[in-house]
């Protein structure tokens, strides 16, 4: 597999399959599935999604739970993740490779994304702005660190990995036809179920 960017390679090589075991659990489970009840309170059922940057499924396993019917799809660049992904999703299911090379033929009631947009460049943001509204039928939940300008953070001893800005903003001002529905913001040291200090948005399509 090629890439575009080197955050690509970063995240489909061996830091992306660390990152797997960094990733799992119950309480982690649990934090999601309080996360997702409040985040998608406001959309009502939901009977198809994709997720983009799934890993190995945390994300989809809690939303699976709330929506037991639902028919689960998703991108993942790290072949390690995605193989563990096909223990919750039909491997039919899964798009194993870059979101910069995502070009959705269908479309979805929820498209979701969380904790996936800090780490693309940001030169190639406008990209995937475009792919999340694509594939939307609906609505998209944008669930990221938020910042009210742009600025790069260091990762983990690594630079030009993680990057902070008003995503959301800017996913609003390309198209006119999205509405913010809610938004919200869970946080790291919450005693019962911690997130990673989230932003979310839920916005709708009513164009």
């Amino acid at each position: 597999m090629t890439f575009k960017t080197d955050q690509e390679a970063f995240w489909a090589g061996e830091f992306g399959t660390e990152y797997i075991n960094r990733n799992i659990g119950d309480a982690l489970l649990a934090s999601n599935l309080n996360f997702f009840s409040r985040a998608l309170a406001r959309a009502g059922r939901i009977n198809n999604c994709i997720e983009f940057g799934a890993n190995i499924g945390m994300n989809m396993r809690a939303l699976r739970i709330l929506y037991p019917e639902l028919d689960g799809h998703a991108i993942e660049i790290n072949p390690q993740a995605a193989e563990k992904l096909a223990e919750v999703l039909p491997a039919a299911n899964i798009y194993q490779q870059s979101i910069l090379d995502f070009s959705p033929d269908r479309q979805w009631e929820l498209t979701l994304i969380k904790g996936v947009l800090i780490h693309i460049n940001p030169e190639w943001l406008v990209k995937v702005y475009d792919a999340l509204y694509r594939s939307s039928s609906r609505y998209i939940l944008l669930c990221e660190y938020y910042n009210p300008s742009p600025v790069a953070i260091n990762y983990r001893g690594h630079t030009d990995r993680l990057f902070k800005r008003d995503f959301c903003g800017e996913l609003l001002d390309r198209h006119a036809d999205l509405q913010l529905v809610d938004y919200g913001f869970a946080y790291r040291r919450d005693p019962a179920f911690p997130q990673d200090d989230i932003t979310w948005f839920l916005i709708e399509k009513r164009g």
